[in-house]
């Protein structure tokens, strides 16, 4: 039996797209956010080989809590040998990748088919 996707919330959309789960954060990614996105990214990372697409395009604000939400899924996709792709271009979101080194690790793709149609992204340490 197939279980329904939970609701959208203010802060983050859920839906499936060419066998990716995509996360589409929304509005202002800090701490209470991260409250509400923390239980579905779990959700959408959890399982054998999961392959998750994080989209921030339509976000406003990043800090510190949206990098943790990024590193969690991260990790929680390689535990799983799944797959994890990046969308963002939001000009703070991108400075804080880059800052961390995260961008290397998770390379940000301009839109959500550039992600769709990229090669696996890349698993090293920083």
């Amino acid at each position: 039996m197939q279980q329904e996707p939970a609701a959208d919330t203010p802060h983050l959309g859920v839906r499936q797209e060419r066998g990716y789960t995509v996360l589409e954060f929304r509005g202002e990614i800090d701490i209470v956010a991260a409250t509400e996105i923390g239980p579905r990214l779990d959700e959408a990372t959890a399982g054998p080989a999961p392959r998750v697409v994080i989209d921030l395009s339509p976000i406003d604000f990043f800090d510190c809590s949206g990098l943790r939400l990024l590193y969690r899924a991260r990790r929680r996709v390689l535990d799983q040998d799944g797959e994890l792709r990046l969308v963002c271009t939001h000009p703070l979101a991108l400075r804080v990748l880059k800052a961390t080194g995260l961008h290397r690790l998770l390379p940000p793709a301009a839109t959500l088919d550039a992600a769709l149609g990229q090669p696996e992204a890349t698993s090293g340490t920083l």
